[in-house]
């Protein structure tokens, strides 16, 4: 029965404890039991709180009994992502130099997570300071996928995709610079909605005016992201590039009619290399898009320089963000970071500019393209899972990876229009390994993406299928 309560959907458990169903302090008890039984065998949560979790579900259903007003999120328990401040909650960053870091406040996320009646039960892992689309670190060691313990969970909101996907908490959060919502999320087949920037405020940060990355939710399937997203979205004065729409908008139901609605179909985005098991999952959900009525027209959008635009401006928000760190403890770093800040200590401020003239003439390019289709259909990542032991992907279809990200083009091609993109169960490989498909919308049209992707999620219920560990025992 635990195991069941696990997999129910956030919105059903909102539903389930405030008909008082279902306590916040069961859920929270099989949660917990959840993570005692699969996290020794997957490493997803790091640092968990569990007397801590349970005096709160207390404390929520005492609330509830005096009949108290609740939040959208009462009783749920909630996982963060181990980059997130959290206040009185270690925070390490995956990284040595912190392994011992107690904050004393929290992220704008995490505040706004709580204040909706969310339960923080802990931390999820990630790779040090989120470098990379595979979750392992020095500190806590490697995260494993449920659907095949051999295989990566992606990165670098890995932990979270992992906590998700076998059961041990219905929401979690995550940040996305290069592809790390979408990446777990399609490695693990759950949702994970890279959001407009500024549709989520981040604060604190050093940086408050990068577009680069976004925080945003993770769930297992899209009404509980748009569920979680109503929290976590709205303008926040202390963010120069927050989005006044407020958060509710996202509560509305996700239902619509896609009839005539144009869609660009991109199996590689203009030429990267694609493995073959990817594009052929997508392809046997191609005619999904048909039956919901959308018109679909191969086309790929002109991301001329975005490769060298990304590439600048995530070496530059590296040295911005820890080229002290590499002064003080590089000894602590390991090498693909270190390589990151260095390579952020090499540009010319002219580099910088002309990343930024390339990257406003992509936008427009890409602006004009999505006036002539709503959607861009593409893979999320351009390979399935790999092996574990594996830090990165070094060649595609017998094309050489330069770099420790270059294997993840299809996301970060994306992320540098600014555009909003999901990534959601999309069916699985002969060897039963996830592949999600990608869906980008129009600028800050968040809301139209998870539409999409809900009727695409409805339409095929990939996202029920859960990994056989998860299985009682």
């Amino acid at each position: 029965m635990n195991n069941e309560i696990c997999f129910l959907p956030a919105t059903e458990l909102v539903r389930r404890i405030r008909r008082k169903d279902l306590s916040a302090r069961e859920l929270m008890q099989a949660s917990l039991a959840q993570i005692e039984r699969l996290n020794p065998k997957l490493n997803a949560v790091v640092s968990l709180y569990a007397e801590q979790a349970l005096a709160q579900a207390k404390a929520a259903d005492e609330k509830q009994a005096r009949g108290e007003a609740l939040g959208a999120l009462h009783g749920l328990p909630v996982a963060h992502k181990d980059l997130f401040l959290t206040r009185g909650m270690r925070t390490t960053f995956g990284s040595p130099i912190f392994k011992d870091y107690v904050p004393d406040q929290n992220l704008l996320i995490v505040d706004r997570l709580q204040a909706a009646g969310a339960i923080s039960i802990g931390k999820t892992n990630t790779p040090e300071f989120g470098a990379g689309s595979q979750t392992f670190n020095t500190v806590f060691g490697k995260t494993l996928n449920p659907y095949d313990p051999s295989k990566t969970c992606g990165g670098s909101s890995g932990g979270a995709a992992v906590a998700l996907a076998a059961g041990m908490v219905p929401l979690a959060d995550g940040s996305d610079m290069g592809g790390s919502l979408r990446c777990p999320a399609n490695f693990c087949n759950i949702v994970g909605l890279r959001t407009s920037p500024g549709r989520v405020p981040i604060w604190p940060a050093k940086t408050g005016w990068s577009t680069l990355g976004v925080e945003g939710p993770m769930a297992r399937n899209v009404e509980d992201c748009a569920l979680m997203l109503s929290v976590i979205a709205g303008h926040d004065a202390r963010s120069p590039i927050s989005i006044a729409e407020p958060g509710s908008a996202f509560a509305r139901p996700l239902a619509r009619d896609f009839k005539g609605v144009r869609i660009a179909w991109s199996a590689d985005l203009g030429g990267l290399p694609v493995d073959a098991r990817v594009i052929a999952v997508l392809e046997s959900q191609r005619s999904t898009f048909s039956v919901l009525g959308c018109a679909i027209e191969e086309a790929t959008p002109d991301l001329s320089g975005a490769n060298d635009i990304f590439m600048t401006l995530r070496a530059w928000q590296f040295e911005l963000a820890y080229g002290e760190l590499l002064d003080r403890h590089r000894d602590q770093l390991k090498d693909t970071v270190i390589w990151n800040i260095e390579a952020g200590r090499k540009l010319l401020g002219p580099q910088i500019g002309a990343a930024e003239l390339k990257r406003t003439a992509l936008f427009n390019r890409m602006h004009d393209f999505m006036q002539r289709y709503e959607f861009l259909i593409l893979p999320v990542n351009q390979v399935p899972p790999f092996d574990v032991g594996q830090p990165y992907v070094s060649d595609i279809n017998g094309v050489k990876m330069d770099t420790y990200i270059d294997w993840m083009k299809s996301c970060y091609f994306i992320t540098v229009t600014g555009h909003p993109a999901i990534s959601v169960p999309c069916g699985f490989t002969a060897d039963g390994l996830p592949v999600g498909v990608q869906i980008v919308g129009r600028h800050q049209d968040d809301l139209g993406v998870l539409q999409l992707a809900h009727a695409f999620e409805q339409a095929t219920q990939f996202w029920k299928r859960r990994p056989a560990i998860s299985a009682v025992q």
